[in-house]
């Protein structure tokens, strides 16, 4: 098995139904592509799952809850999204571990609830500012690993790495700071499983853009994105995907 880049996009609170216009739009954009095109997911908000699995884009969803079913107001299963069209899980993002106090516990039983409905899990890891700041970025992250991220087959989890501070506001890690922390990663997923470690795709999260994805997706150990702003609009979107060509 070998890693496929993967450019995956984080929709978060946004999407009307006007907006699957874009998903068709970034449909035919990838179909243009051809056998260049890496893999491609759109994680829109829960009202848009639906409608938007009837196109040719790979469907996502960006949180899900630990049980199948039951008395959990406002909450929805992996089971419910997989029926709903969605073929993958967003889990333990870090506006769900800051705004609703998400910790690595019940980011690792998400993923596991999303493993046993037959979905492939994204779990997201990352450090904020004051721990950059601070040294611990490393510490941090592995802790997240060892806390967030179950055992699973080979193809069926997905890291993604999105300093915290990166996220919607302009500002990337240097490329090599990139590259040593998805380093990082695959060595302390090594520590349990060498084989799987090596064939789990590894994100770079973080304002990702036209501009800058080039050289990021080419750094070593970057399997593909996980795109926030930048995935709503197709024309954007795209100029991300074809940078992995």
């Amino acid at each position: 098995m070998t890693r496929r880049k993967l450019i995956a996009g984080n929709w978060k609170m946004n999407g009307l139904n006007a907006a699957l216009a874009e998903i068709t739009a970034i449909g035919a954009g990838v179909a243009a592509l051809g056998a260049k095109a890496p893999d491609v997911l759109i994680c829109p908000p829960f009202t848009l799952i639906s409608a938007a699995a009837k196109g040719s884009v790979a469907i996502g969803a960006q949180d899900c809850h630990v049980g199948t079913s039951g008395a959990h107001t406002g909450d929805i299963s992996s089971v419910m999204l997989k029926d709903a069209g969605a073929s993958s899980v967003i889990v333990g993002h870090s506006e769900r571990r800051a705004d609703h106090g998400e910790d690595d516990a019940l980011v690792r039983a998400k993923a596991e609830a999303v493993l046993a409905a037959g979905l492939q899990a994204i779990v997201c890891v990352g450090e904020t500012r004051a721990e950059r700041e601070a040294g611990t970025a490393y510490e941090v992250v592995a802790r997240q690993i060892a806390g967030s991220v179950p055992f699973a087959t080979p193809g069926a989890i997905v890291i993604a790495y999105e300093p915290v501070w990166a996220i919607g506001t302009g500002l990337t890690p240097t490329n090599d700071d990139i590259a040593a922390m998805h380093g990082a990663i695959r060595r302390e997923l090594a520590k349990s499983d060498a084989a799987r470690a090596a064939v789990t795709p590894l994100l770079y999260g973080g304002s990702v853009k036209p501009g800058n994805a080039r050289e990021i997706l080419t750094l070593a150990d970057v399997d593909g994105a996980l795109v926030g702003g930048a995935s709503l609009k197709a024309v954007d979107f795209m100029g991300i995907v074809g940078a992995c060509g």
